[in-house]
């Protein structure tokens, strides 16, 4: 299967072109994704976690992509004769609680985000592991993501670029206003419950790979047993790219 995002004419223009010069059995049992990150993230929320994904990067960084810019001939024929390799990342699994008490269970292989929903900045509590970290952070909002997701709004937000093979949680303040929280790195194993304090007043949004759940409570996540499978290239180092994108 071939899913392009319908908004980028760069996707939609090589979909046609993949479509023309290969044959249907280079993709038979996988999913390419042709766009940005942020549609990757869209299409596996679509399609689900028993699929194997592909991306080729017709967005602007592509972290989690394979690189078309390259001599086109190469990768047409990796994808022709099949030479990639799957791995498979976990998965964060937020149980986020609204103020009406419902409970909204979804999973991240970026991030989760909890963010200011008004003029006023968040409160919040937040604990790792049932013990208190801070008791009353203001600022706007935390950022809670998987070490392949560091180099999305974690990174942007402050909290520092991490390899992708490295098993852990980073915790990121959103422009802490006090205390001065830094960001921190978590075991793979940490739980982390965020509280929401003075609801009504300074309201709150959770953000899961661009998912919006509104009036949240409180909210606690972990990594589940949920995993994700996705393919790059051989030859794929994911050192070089976070070198290349990342850190130059």
């Amino acid at each position: 299967m071939i899913v392009s995002d319908p908004r980028n004419p760069k996707a939609t223009a090589l979909r046609d072109s993949l479509e023309r010069e290969l044959s249907p059995e280079s993709h038979e049992g996988i999913i390419w994704v042709l766009g940005g990150d942020g549609f990757l993230l869209k299409s596996v929320a679509e399609h689900g976690l028993q699929n194997t994904y592909l991306g080729l990067n017709c967005g602007q960084l592509g972290f989690l992509m394979n690189e078309v810019q390259k001599e086109r001939s190469e990768w047409l024929q990796q994808l022709e004769e099949r030479r990639w390799s799957a791995r498979e990342y976990p998965l964060l699994e937020a149980v986020i609680t609204r103020q009406d008490g419902q409970e909204v269970r979804d999973y991240a292989l970026n991030d989760v985000c909890l963010l200011r929903s008004s003029g006023f900045s968040s409160k919040l509590k937040i604990s790792v592991d049932g013990q208190v970290v801070v008791e009353r952070l203001g600022g706007d909002g935390v950022v809670l993501a998987t070490t392949l997701g560091s180099t999305a709004y974690s990174f942007s937000a402050g909290g520092t670029p991490h390899h992708p093979e490295v098993p852990a949680l980073l915790l990121t303040p959103i422009c802490p206003h006090r205390p001065k929280l830094s960001p921190v790195t978590l075991p793979a194993s940490s739980q982390v419950r965020v509280d929401v304090l003075q609801i009504d007043r300074r309201p709150v949004s959770a953000i899961v790979d661009g998912r919006d759940v509104t009036e949240v409570s409180h909210m606690k996540v972990g990594f589940g047993q949920a995993r994700v499978r996705l393919a790059f290239f051989e030859g794929h180092n994911f050192t070089r790219h976070l070198v290349e994108k990342i850190l130059l």
